[in-house]
This record gives structure tokens, C-alpha cells and sequence, in this order.
């Protein structure tokens, strides 16, 4: 803010030790000037029009260099999640001598993870935890891995079980982010591909198509530098084309919403629609500072709705500081992330505390204040030290973390989606206890069609997780708008 200040008293300077010459000397060029500005205002108009896509690429993340004349294989292979005995009992001897320290009187979660609260986590985990009952449920819907790009993708793919006469199931990409997996997406599954036996009409009903990000879970992690979220829609794109599908509905928060807004900016001829429950703005303007300004006393004059004004001020308290409370992990993760990530790949206690402090704060900030972090609240522990398990297992804690290196190592605003809008039917799901709120008319700077926002009325960030059912409405109702249009 100070900036603009210091940036408008110079130019009431500028102007008020102007000289002004003869008017009569300039009166014969001022019609070569108005000409000439009019044919460079009508050359950028007409020539210089800001791009609608970005382009699709090519990569290789595999190890070595892309093999000359040699066909991608493009088998898609069954999969299933297999561990060994060895495996969980390398995992009970590192639970078993955890060295954890004391924690302040009184600082519940305002410090981090509680290291009381997490004792509770450790013992459950060692001595209640059932593996094999989860991995049960892991497999319950089927999985496929295929090479991309050099490297195995892993995904979920669940078909309807019925669709009734005259209906055809809608295709439908849903990612995950940070430091989830697809395993967010399996309260939400069946509300999706099977309705009718949730009480839910079956008049729009999906195939529901759930990778994991590579580098994260299943999926394999590159072995090259550069992996953002550019190269994760290129190869999600591919997937779906392996799949068949030629058009496609997308959904996504915190980094799967970035991707599935890649995808839309990539290959808008390929999305039937964009539906997300996080779409920070990461550009502002004038419009924007005006309304941070007089949104608060006079909404209306901003396009502020009363939600809004609750939602987003006071401005600084709410976004700014929350968020400089929220994110030393990201500072952390988008500069040096191998570091912190030697701890967390080796101790499951400290990769435990490390992810599950998200699932507290970010579901609602507020549970920084209980003792427990309030993850049982939204969650169960199975829930949750499943999401741990996978990442446990996997070892991909650090290349998950090495995403926001490659994201945000950069300068964002010269990334190729920085300067391009999406235009693909656009549903928006603004969640209460989301990181930050962002108002339809700060959307609308990014999404030029959007067909529905809504305020929804509980939930935060991991809204498949959180609240499946009305997430599943959501989408639902989206898509039956888009189909209607």
C-alpha cells in the first residue's frame, strides 16, 4: 500500500512543476498524435489479443535420456497395494523407540503438532492400527498403473455398476493435492458412480477417473527436475486420451485444482467443465485493491455479497496474517525441501506429526486452540494414518514436497497459465473454513464462465475428505447445469 502512496504523491509533484509550453506550437501535432495512438490502440486490439490456451508440451521423466524411435507402451496394468510383513515391522520398530519431547504447558496446537496428542497417535497406530482391514478398503476399487512420459502413473478407476436405460455415465478427473492422496476421494466415489443406492437421483451419475500425482503415493516420482503442475496436466491429459475419453469433467482443490485448471487451459476442447473447492487469485489489480479498501463499509459498490464481507475481513487478520501462520511449510518445501524431508522419510512419528497438523488447521483454524487438534472431529485415525500410510510406504514424502520447488521456484506470474483466463464452464465451491476466500468477482478476473458459485455452509480445505456429501452435490448440481446449457 505504501508503494502506491509513495507512487501518487510524486506524479501530484510531477505535475505541479510542469511548465506548460505555447499551446498555439503544438495545436498542429496533436491530431498526428491522436492518430497515431488510435492505430497502435486498434494493432493491439486486433493483433496482440491475450492467448486462450497454453501449449500442451512434450516431456520426459524418466531416467536418462527419452529413447530414439521407440514407441511410448501404453499398456494400462491392473494394480493392487501389496506390503510385506518386513515392511510393517521395519515400521513398529521405528514407532517403538520414537524419541519425542515435552511439550509447553498450554500450547495446544498453536506450536505445531502437540506431542502429547501425538503419543495418543503413536500408540493407536502401533498397537490399534489395522493395516490389512485398510488395505481392504484401498482395494476395494480398482487400480491400474501405465508409463507416461517415462515414468508409472497410478489411478483409480471406478465405472458405474448400473446405469439405466438412456443414460450415459459423465467421465470425470478428479486430483488430489498436498499432503493428500486419492485415498481423499473415496467417501465421494460412491455418492458419484452409484447414487440411486445413497438415496440420490440417478439422473447424472460418473466414471470417475482418481490418479495420484507423480511423486506422490503410487505414482512414480520423476527422476528430473522442472516436474510443476504444467507437466502434471499434460500427462493427466495423455491419460485420459489412453482412457478414451475424448471429453471430460475435471475436479480438484490445492494442487489438483491448479492442475485441473491446467487441463481446461491446455485442452479446453477436451473439458465439458471445471469444477474446484480452492482457487486462490494470484493476480490482482485495481478492481481487486478497491474492493480490499471499500469492500468492508460499502459492498454493494464492489460486488461484495454480506458473505463476502464475513468471509474476507478484517482483511489482514484473515488472509494475510492467517496465512503467514500457515505456510512456513511452503517457504520450506519451495526452497529446500530435500532437507527437511531426510527427517520425515525416515521417522513415521515425525511424518505423522508433519502431515496431520494440515488435516487440523486447514479443516478449520479455529482447532489450533484444543488440545487435540480437533482431527477427530472431522476424521477417524484410520482415516487419517491411512493418508499417512501411503505416503509412509511409498517413501514419496519428499518428492511430494519437491512439487512446490518446481511450482514455485519461479517467478508465477510469468508462467504460461499466469497470463491466460479459463474459459471452460466453471463451478466454483467456496468453502467456510477454506485457507482464504476469494469473492465471485475476484473469480471472475480468471474464470470468464462461471455457471455456478456457492457458499457452502460448513467445511474447509480437504472438502472430499471433510464433507463428502455435499461435495458430491456440488458436483452433481454443476453438471447439470452445464448439461442444461
Amino acid at each position: 500500500m505504501w508503494g502506491h502512496r509513495f507512487a501518487g504523491e510524486t506524479v501530484l509533484q510531477l505535475i505541479n512543476n510542469v511548465r506548460l509550453p505555447d499551446v498555439s506550437k503544438i495545436r498542429p501535432v496533436v491530431g498526428h498524435v491522436i492518430l497515431g495512438a488510435s492505430g497502435i490502440a486498434m494493432y493491439i486490439l486486433i493483433f496482440r489479443r491475450r492467448p486462450k490456451t497454453i501449449p500442451m508440451g512434450d516431456g520426459w521423466w524418466g531416467t536418462g535420456e527419452k529413447p530414439l524411435e521407440q514407441e511410448e507402451d501404453v499398456e494400462i496394468r491392473p494394480f493392487q497395494i501389496k506390503t510385506s510383513a518386513a515392511e510393517l515391522q521395519d515400521l513398529f520398530q521405528r514407532l517403538d523407540h520414537v524419541r519425542l519431547f515435552t511439550s509447553l504447558e498450554d500450547s495446544r496446537f498453536h506450536y505445531g503438532f502437540n506431542p502429547i496428542y501425538l503419543q495418543k497417535i503413536i500408540s493407536y497406530w502401533r498397537n490399534e492400527f489395522d493395516w490389512n482391514k485398510q488395505l481392504g478398503v484401498l482395494n476395494h476399487f480398482p487400480q491400474y498403473k501405465t508409463k507416461i512420459e517415462g515414468i508409472d502413473v497410478h489411478f483409480v478407476h471406478v465405472k458405474p455398476p448400473h446405469l439405466r436405460a438412456g443414460c450415459s455415465a459423465k467421465p470425470l478427473l478428479m486430483i488430489h493435492g498436498w499432503p493428500g492422496s486419492f485415498y481423499e476421494f473415496y467417501k465421494v466415489i460412491p455418492l458419484l458412480t452409484d447414487p440411486s443406492r445413497h438415496g440420490l437421483s440417478d439422473d447424472v451419475v460418473f466414471e470417475v477417473i482418481c490418479p495420484s500425482i507423480p511423486g506422490y503415493g503410487f505414482s512414480e516420482a520423476p527422476r528430473k527436475k522442472g516436474f510443476d503442475s504444467l507437466a502434471a496436466a499434460r500427462i493427466f491429459c495423455k491419460l485420459m486420451q489412453r482412457l478414451g475419453y475424448k471429453k471430460f469433467y475435471l475436479q480438484g482443490g490445492d494442487w489438483g485444482g491448479l492442475i485441473c485448471q491446467n487441463i481446461a487451459q491446455m485442452a479446453p476442447e477436451n473439458v465439458l467443465g471445471l469444477h474446484l473447492n480452492f482457487f486462490p487469485i494470484t493476480k490482482g489489480g485495481l478492481g481487486m485493491l478497491m474492493s480490499m479498501m471499500l469492500g468492508r463499509y460499502f459492498p454493494f459498490l464492489v460486488g461484495f455479497t454480506k458473505t463476502d464481507v464475513e468471509r474476507t475481513f478484517p482483511y489482514f487478520e484473515k488472509n494475510v496474517y492467517h496465512m503467514l501462520r500457515e505456510t512456513g511449510y511452503l517457504h520450506i518445501q519451495a526452497t529446500k525441501p530435500d532437507t527437511a524431508g531426510c527427517a520425515l522419510n525416515d521417522s513415521p512419528a515425525a511424518l505423522a506429526a508433519y502431515i496431520l497438523e494440515k488435516f487440523s488447521t486447514w479443516t478449520d483454524s479455529a482447532f489450533r486452540d484444543l488440545e487435540d487438534g480437533g482431527l477427530e472431529r472431522k476424521f477417524s485415525l484410520d482415516d487419517l494414518l491411512t493418508n499417512v500410510m501411503i505416503y509412509w510406504l511409498t517413501g514419496s514424502i519428499v518428492s511430494s514436497m519437491r512439487f512446490y520447488k518446481e511450482n514455485i521456484d519461479k517467478n508465477i506470474e510469468k508462467r504460461p497459465d499466469a497470463r491466460v483466463a479459463v474459459y471452460s464452464p466453471t463451478g466454483l465451491a467456496a468453502f467456510p473454513k477454506e485457507l482464504t476466500h476469494v469473492p465471485r468477482v475476484w473469480a471472475k478476473q480468471k474464470y470468464k464462465n462461471i455457471v455456478l458459485y456457492s457458499y457452502m455452509s460448513r467445511g474447509g480445505h480437504f472438502a472430499a475428505f471433510e464433507e463428502p456429501d455435499l461435495l458430491a452435490g456440488e458436483i452433481r448440481k454443476f453438471v447439470r447445469l452445464v448439461e442444461k446449457s
